[in-house]
């Protein structure tokens, strides 16, 4: 027996079909944070009730009931699913039947049924006798806004979902399947079934999740460093901080420590100052495969000494697509300083805070400093008009990232979105791998209380 790709396809005698149910255990994408799904699967397998040796046959699994639902996260639109999936030979030939079906579905709304189209796949008959087809796993890809896997596998013995009698027509001899693994997936399976098309043969099915690499742009390089820059007076404009360690702890569920390098540039520009801040390339790697534009960094640049505040500093998005598991390096982060109060004023790193946005949907992760941390840069400054002296540092959590009040008494900000960041809406399913450590947030589940 053979995975056929070649040809005549025979349905020598009529099509039989029955669903089989059996529980199924599925994996949602590690981006989304949710856990594995119990249910039940029914599938109806089609294939000729008789055939002959030499004959090749179509095998046709339609998905009257996938194992899980579209979570309550994000609606799917029409044709972004694709399923892949294998059926056990048994009885006279033995092997795996590789099943693939098409990107096609109708749109999927959040929290229902997810419709799958039908596979197919070719087994060309080598011997007579009774063959056996067993509904197996499957997978689930779906293609937007980011490529993920979801897949389901039996939690117990199937029941057989259709059977071939073959009959010798003078064929050749020899069982054995042949095979060819599966892979797909999607965002969590669910529902009933839908279209057909496509034979499947030995061709790979479904796609991989997300991954995608870095893209974001520069970044600090060096290790090490501590301690103050210079002070600056007379006609200096330019002042270059020392390279710092920090460690950030991230809001739960994030990990507990995340170690990286910062420093902070700054140049004079009348009474004010203007902010470069750099963070260690490869500071992250991207958790899925992430679109140009998706993930934004932002950071609270602490303010001591003579003058007290918090000064907000935001990076421009990745401006290439990033690829799963690559290192990202954050783009630089640019803000405006200026003082409320003279004299030596330090500059240090605060919270840090990554944006990503994934279609209409967007979440905010917030990492602050844990310990003190020695400040990159002091400056001998003169208070400014509008610029603010013994206020408190802001300090970023929920979902802001804590940034400045220029109205409010700390130093103001010049930040590229002008200091302020707004809470954002939360999708479950993204995880910001920082520092070699995975956070995986699932904020509706903490939004809404269920689940």
């Amino acid at each position: 027996m053979m995975l056929g790709g070649a040809g005549l396809l025979l349905a020598a005698s009529p099509a039989q079909a029955a669903d089989t149910s059996y529980k199924t255990e599925c994996i949602p994408p590690a981006i989304s944070g949710l856990p594995p799904v119990q249910g039940t699967t029914v599938v109806q397998l089609t294939a000729p009730a008789e055939a002959k040796v030499g004959d090749t046959v179509e095998v046709v699994w339609k998905t009257v009931q996938a194992a899980s639902r579209n979570p309550d996260i994000l609606d799917l639109d029409k044709d972004t699913v694709k399923p892949t999936g294998t059926v056990k030979v048994g009885g006279a030939a033995t092997g795996t039947l590789r099943m693939e079906g098409p990107r096609q579905n109708p749109p999927i709304p959040k929290n229902s049924a997810m419709v799958l189209p039908d596979m197919k796949g070719t087994l060309k008959l080598e011997k007579a006798g009774e063959i056996t087809l067993t509904p197996d796993a499957y997978d689930i890809n779906v293609s937007k806004p980011i490529s993920t896997d979801t897949k389901c596998s039996p939690k117990e013995t199937v029941g057989t979902g259709a059977t071939i009698k073959v009959t010798d027509g003078g064929g050749g001899t020899a069982a054995g399947g042949t095979t060819s693994g599966s892979t797909g997936g999607s965002t969590t399976a669910g529902g009933t079934t839908s279209g057909s098309t496509t034979a499947g043969s030995t061709t790979a099915g479904g796609t991989t999740a997300g991954g995608t690499t870095s893209g974001s742009t520069t970044g600090s390089t060096a290790a090490g460093g501590t301690t103050s820059g210079s002070g600056g007076s007379g006609g200096q404009t330019d002042f270059p901080g020392k390279e710092v360690s920090v460690h950030f702890t991230c809001t739960s569920p994030g990990p507990p420590d995340i170690a990286s390098k910062v420093t902070i540039n700054a140049k004079k520009s009348g009474g004010s100052y203007a902010l470069t801040v750099k963070t260690a390339k490869g500071v992250m790697d991207s958790p899925a495969a992430l679109p140009a534009g998706a993930l934004k960094p932002s950071m609270d640049i602490v303010v001591g000494g003579a003058d007290k505040g918090s000064v907000k500093v935001t990076g421009p998005a990745n401006a290439a697509p990033l690829e799963q598991g690559k290192p990202v390096d954050l783009a630089d982060m640019t803000g405006t300083y200026k003082p409320g109060a003279s004299g030596k004023s330090t500059l240090g790193p605060g919270t840090l805070t990554i944006d990503v946005t994934l279609g209409s949907s967007k979440i905010n992760i917030p990492c602050k400093v844990k310990g003190s941390v020695t400040p990159s840069l002091e400056l001998d400054t003169t208070a400014q008009q509008g610029g603010a002296s013994g206020s408190t540092t802001s300090g970023s959590s929920g979902s802001t990232a804590g940034g400045t009040d220029s109205g409010g008494g700390l130093a103001a900000t010049g930040a590229e979105d002008h200091g302020t960041l707004r809470a954002l809406g939360l999708v479950a399913g993204t995880a910001i791998l920082l520092g070699g450590a995975v956070f995986t947030f699932t904020p509706w589940r903490r939004l809404r209380g269920t689940r």
